[in-house]
């Protein structure tokens, strides 16, 4: 199944991310870069509790829009599992060793207007172009 773009979807998205990731900062200090707040909820200390909250919302959050604000299901991939579990501590790695996922400079460090968010989001796009480039035209991945 083939889903279609809609741009309103899109930018209400957007918007949502945008405001959420300015309520934590204004609210609580913190920057809303998931693989930082995942990995502060490990330690599963008290004051690490607003991680916890954090990201039990973003699962309900998905969940309510694609459970009940959805106008139709989301599309579900071709890819094997064992490709998305290499591709996952792929991204894990990615994370650590650039200090940061895409949440936490893509939205909030390109928005603060953080040299080191531009790099890391220029090499994340590049990365990606490569990537899609070596799959589509050199692995003749469908």
């Amino acid at each position: 199944m083939m889903a279609t773009f809609n741009w309103a979807t899109a930018l209400g998205g957007g918007i949502l991310i945008g405001v959420s990731a300015t309520i934590l900062l204004a609210f609580n200090g913190r920057i809303a870069g998931i693989s930082g707040i995942v990995n502060g909820a490990m330690t599963f200390a008290k004051e690490e509790l607003w991680r916890w909250i954090f990201l039990i919302g973003m699962v309900l959050g998905g969940g309510l829009y694609e459970y009940g604000l959805a106008s139709q299901p989301t599309p579900t991939s071709t890819f094997a599992p064992w490709a998305m579990v290499i591709g996952g501590f792929l991204v894990g790695f990615g994370t650590r060793m650039g200090g940061g996922c895409t949440s936490g400079h893509g939205v909030c460090g390109l928005g603060r207007l953080s040299l080191r968010s531009g790099v890391a989001v220029m090499t994340f796009l590049i990365a990606a172009m490569i990537t899609v480039w070596l799959l589509h035209h050199v692995l003749k991945f469908p």
